[in-house]
């Protein structure tokens, strides 16, 4: 993917983070090149925007391993553990320090005079760049932002290289990014229109978003607003049965769409790969239900998480439980299922009236759900990783016998967990795309479930 613009990267960026609507955020852009892409993310989220100037301490000899940061304020943040590795002595620390302060100071007194500083205590601090390169300067950013008192960092950039979130490390405590392309040389390679930014632009965008917040148009010619806050995001008590079940609802304002997520052997609602698909929808716009189709005490019973039958009637009764709450009222529906929920999706989608509209499996079983998979009508999409040899074999001839509209997608590099950097991007992206574009209510097909 070539972006057109910083202000094309940033509308795109934003898609990822609209789980962040609602919640008491700030976007710090980077500058200069970061502030346009951070000014689309944050008029998104309809939150402040910010600078953060910082500048990392590299060490001697060794200018791109990061001793530390310096940012506004006099924030200063050390990693003794690298100054002893690398034997920096305490003189040239300090001089080091000062060095780089100073740059803070002449680089934020250029934006402080129009724009003071947000504060961030207390926070969740949004690090937007337009790309990462070695990522020092972004872990410079974060470690800052959190000396400042952000209860939470969430770095977000559009393109980075493959295996960044290793560099970054716990600076932040949530990562997101729009593609890690493997033929990575520079961040501008990956933008068509890619000038330099003036400190005058800087301003220009803090100002009018500024203005925004204030209650102006803050947009281009044609922009049409920012989406609301999440209509609910909380936990929720499914009932199946006579079983009560826990999950984590999440319904951006006015979304027409739900997607039911059900888990894998081993796996819960509290599966990160899961909640990193769940987000990637939100940020589409779309709604998710991340629970447990198992109580407790029922999964230390291992017979149980391979149990189908059981699986599948209680995903189907929590979606009658769905459809009967009114932030619901209306909504389509649909299922993302992995490995054995893969399996309980399916055959839950193909019973009588069960009126699914889309399902999507990453890395599932599909073959557990013989033989009803010839019983679905719902749209099926099939996410399977190259290197998950057996479980593509699996897919490949479960999918021979779909009989519905349906979809075999193979991720290069990707193994049965989508470990491998970008494999879960990717993953999600065509989870979001396939539900996008085929979650809609369509009365005849759906009567014919």
């Amino acid at each position: 993917m070539v972006f057109a613009d910083r202000e094309d990267a940033g509308r795109r960026l934003a898609a990822r983070l609209g789980h962040l609507r609602g919640q008491s955020v700030v976007v710090l852009g980077l500058p200069r090149g970061g502030v346009p892409v951070a000014f689309e993310v944050a008029r998104a989220l309809g939150a402040p925007l910010d600078v953060i100037v910082v500048r990392k301490l590299g060490a001697p000899r060794q200018p791109e391993l990061a001793m530390g940061a310096v940012g506004e304020g006099g924030v200063r943040v050390i990693s003794r553990q690298i100054v002893r590795a690398a034997r920096v002595p305490d003189e040239e620390l300090a001089a080091a320090t000062a060095r780089e302060q100073a740059a803070v100071d002449e680089g934020a007194a250029r934006y402080r005079a129009r724009c003071p500083r947000q504060p961030l205590d207390g926070k969740v601090a949004v690090v937007v760049d337009d790309g990462i390169a070695t990522g020092a300067t972004a872990r410079a950013a974060c470690q800052v932002a959190r000396a400042h008192g952000a209860a939470r960092v969430v770095l977000a950039v559009p393109v980075a290289p493959p295996g960044w979130q290793a560099r970054i490390g716990a600076d932040a405590d949530e990562l997101a990014c729009v593609r890690t392309p493997p033929a990575f040389f520079a961040v501008g390679q990956f933008y068509k229109s890619f000038p330099q930014v003036s400190d005058d632009e800087v301003v220009a965008c803090l100002q009018q978003a500024g203005a925004a917040l204030d209650g102006a148009d803050a947009g281009p010619p044609g922009a049409t607003g920012t989406a609301g806050p999440p209509a609910f995001s909380g936990e929720v008590r499914p009932q199946a049965g006579s079983v009560q079940l826990v999950g984590d609802l999440t319904v951006p304002e006015n979304a027409p769409e739900i997607v039911v997520f059900a888990h894998g052997s081993g796996s819960s609602r509290h599966s990160p790969r899961n909640r990193h698909v769940a987000r990637v929808l939100n940020g589409a716009g779309l709604g998710t239900l991340l629970f447990d189709l198992l109580t407790p005490e029922e999964e230390l019973d291992r017979t149980n998480v391979f149990n189908i039958g059981l699986l599948a009637g209680r995903l189907a009764e929590a979606t009658s439980w769905l459809r009967a709450q009114p932030r619901a009222a209306g909504a389509a529906i649909g299922y993302f299922g992995a490995s054995t929920g893969a399996a309980a999706a399916l055959r839950a989608a193909a019973g009588p009236g069960a009126g699914i509209a889309a399902v999507v499996s990453r890395g599932g079983r599909p073959d557990l759900a013989r033989p009803r998979l010839a019983a679905v009508t719902a749209p099926v999409l099939l996410i399977v990783g190259s290197h998950d040899k057996v479980v593509l074999g699996l897919n490949r001839r479960a999918q021979a016998e779909l009989r519905c509209e349906n979809d075999l997608a193979v991720v290069p590099g990707a193994s049965h967990l989508f470990e491998e950097p970008g494999t879960l991007d990717a993953a999600a992206g065509l989870a979001r795309d396939w539900f996008t574009s085929h979650l809609t209510l369509d009365p005849a097909r759906l009567g014919a479930n």
